[in-house]
């Protein structure tokens, strides 16, 4: 199992529509993905910072794949379709990393 990260960086200026995001990109992304080796999903939006700071993350996506391969699949498949869809909900520049899961 690996964890796919999709941060959304909030920087100065940047916009981030999330009715958008939960309503369009999260259905697009699990109906593509879910019989490509997609397990779950969990998502993170930013509401803060220590001290009362501007958030430094709009939303973090955490996605659940069966491997890297199974991702990779994913990607090559339907990856241009998902990432066409970003500039319909931010201009922020996803930030996505594979990650190995422990306790």
């Amino acid at each position: 199992m690996i964890v796919v990260s999709v941060t959304y960086p909030a920087s100065p200026g940047t916009h981030f529509d999330l009715d958008y995001y939960r309503n369009s990109h999260i259905p697009l992304v699990q109906s593509r993905w879910s019989g490509m080796g997609l397990a779950g999903a969990r998502f993170l939006r930013g509401i803060g910072a220590p001290g009362g700071g501007p958030i430094p993350t709009h939303l973090v996506a955490l996605l659940s794949f069966e491997s890297a391969e199974h991702f990779q699949r994913a990607v090559e498949r339907h990856g241009k379709e998902i990432m066409g869809d970003i500039a319909k909900f931010t201009d922020a520049k996803p930030v996505i990393q594979l990650n190995e899961q422990f306790e």
